[in-house]
């Protein structure tokens, strides 16, 4: 079950957290995995790892709030080859109220977030409209509820949201799947970064405040995402579609 044998996948910001983990789930399941990924380093040490370990996968670099560079990435694969899911992982974080956003920063967050979600459907459905595919988008528990501090990450993840819905409605005649997945805080270098340059000296404590934020009591694993993230591209997932996937530990439903 949730095999992707013989398929060919597309995994942007495929070579860290999140990304890195369903790329490696991917090609473990037999999906041929196409890394997008602006990190030139990032992306070939991922893409040596995978294929040293039995897996079929090639480094791509990619500025997604590039639509022409996007474009000539997935038009090239396209051209060979079906290109049977896409997965729009990558993402940048904002910290700040509205007051503390400026345009910028706003700007930037536009630009990869949500242009870049943009960008890479745009560039894919094309190729998919004949046979059909899946298209995975990563939202984020702010999508749906209010997060402190997060005014322009929310904003950008609430347009991932509803831009699943709108292209799981107009393309659905075509075969194309589209839903997305929204966690809560995940276990990544970038948590650990974070808390290391904001909290040094008490990361121990900020860690474990953190935790508790998931009424579950702590922090989500890069792989628990990666495998639902399997499942929803897998074929036993084919009557789902335009359906967001909390997975928060809680978070929505069960604080306050």
């Amino acid at each position: 079950m949730f095999s992707l044998k013989g398929k060919t996948s597309i995994v942007t910001g495929g070579a860290s957290g999140i990304g890195k983990s369903i790329a490696v789930t991917f090609a473990k399941s037999g999906c041929t995995v196409n890394i997008l990924e602006y990190d030139v380093e990032k992306g070939k040490a991922v893409e040596r790892e995978l294929n040293e370990n039995g897996g079929k996968a090639y480094f791509h670099q990619c500025d997604v709030a590039d639509q022409s560079m996007v474009k000539k990435v997935i038009d090239g694969l396209g051209k060979d080859n079906a290109i049977d899911i896409l997965v729009n992982n990558a993402g940048i974080a904002h910290i700040g109220k509205l007051e503390d956003t400026t345009e910028e920063a706003m700007d930037r967050i536009y630009d990869v977030n949500i242009k870049g979600v943009y960008n890479c459907m745009y560039a894919a459905i094309p190729h998919m409209k004949e046979k059909g595919g899946v298209i995975l988008n990563m939202a984020s528990i702010a999508s749906s509820v209010g997060i402190s501090d997060r005014f322009a990450y929310s904003m950008s993840k609430g347009a991932v949201l509803t831009m699943t819905y709108s292209v799981a409605k107009d393309y659905l005649q075509y075969g194309i799947r589209c839903n997305s997945i929204s966690p809560a805080r995940i276990h990544t270098p970038f948590v650990d970064g974070f808390i290391k340059k904001n909290y040094p000296g008490k990361e121990e404590e900020m860690f474990k405040k953190l935790s508790k934020t998931q009424p579950i009591g702590r922090m989500g694993m890069p792989e628990e995402v990666s495998h639902l993230a399997l499942y929803l591209c897998s074929d036993e997932a084919s009557f789902i579609t335009g359906t967001d996937f909390p997975i928060d530990g809680g978070f929505i439903k069960l604080n306050g």
